[in-house]
């Protein structure tokens, strides 16, 4: 996951400068939109990549251990996560 996640970063990465050289030229305003958008959706399907192999490790190894202090954190961590994504602008 780390390499395939870090080869999408790499690919975001040049997406933005692509973005950055459209809005030097003066590229106009909806297509650097959309190009911002699809840079967007790439952030986010990483980090629901990353979330799912959290969810699917981290999480359930400490939701079957026996420390509740563990348990409690991870899902107050997981809620924390969904609460900052769900906060409007």
């Amino acid at each position: 996951m780390k390499k395939d996640t870090t080869m999408r970063l790499r690919n975001v990465e040049g997406h933005i400068r692509g973005i950055e050289r459209m809005v030097e030229e003066g590229a106009y305003c909806i297509d650097v939109i959309r190009q911002i958008q699809a840079a967007q959706a790439a952030l986010s399907k990483i980090s629901s990549t990353i979330l799912d192999d959290h969810l699917n490790s981290c999480v359930i190894t400490a939701i079957r251990g026996d420390d509740p202090a563990e348990r409690e954190r991870v899902i107050k961590e997981i809620h924390e996560v969904f609460d900052k994504t769900n906060r409007p602008g």
